[in-house]
């Protein structure tokens, strides 16, 4: 990871947690292992390169495990590790605000139309 040039923890997890998909991946782990075909099927926008590519980082990061399941077709699992776990308020705390904030937002647009 690059260093950080603030010096401030937050910029290294907003650099972990950034981009489009990594944010989303966690979110869709949240209620278990999930195959990467499942993964796809919540992110149908996100190519099979880019998840790849998004779930190494998280796993190299310590936020997800990756476990491979041998058989006749052997298929891998992604789940949240501890420290993954420890992002899920945070992240439900973000949906949170963020639905505040567009409900604020649709409160007053009549408002600014009226004047």
């Amino acid at each position: 990871m690059k260093t950080t040039i603030s010096g401030c923890p937050i910029e290294d997890a907003m650099r972990l947690l950034s981009g489009r998909w990594r944010t989303l991946l966690v979110y869709y782990l949240i209620d278990g292992k999930k195959r990467f075909a499942q993964l796809r099927r919540d992110n149908p926008k996100i190519s099979h390169r880019i998840l790849t590519h998004e779930l190494r980082a998280l796993e190299s990061a310590g936020v997800i495990t990756r476990t491979v399941i041998p058989g006749k077709i052997a298929h891998v699992e992604y789940e949240l590790t501890e420290a993954g776990h420890k992002l899920v308020p945070l992240i439900n705390a973000l949906g949170d605000w963020y639905e505040d904030l567009q409900r604020r937002r649709q409160a007053e647009a009549p408002q600014l139309t009226a004047s």
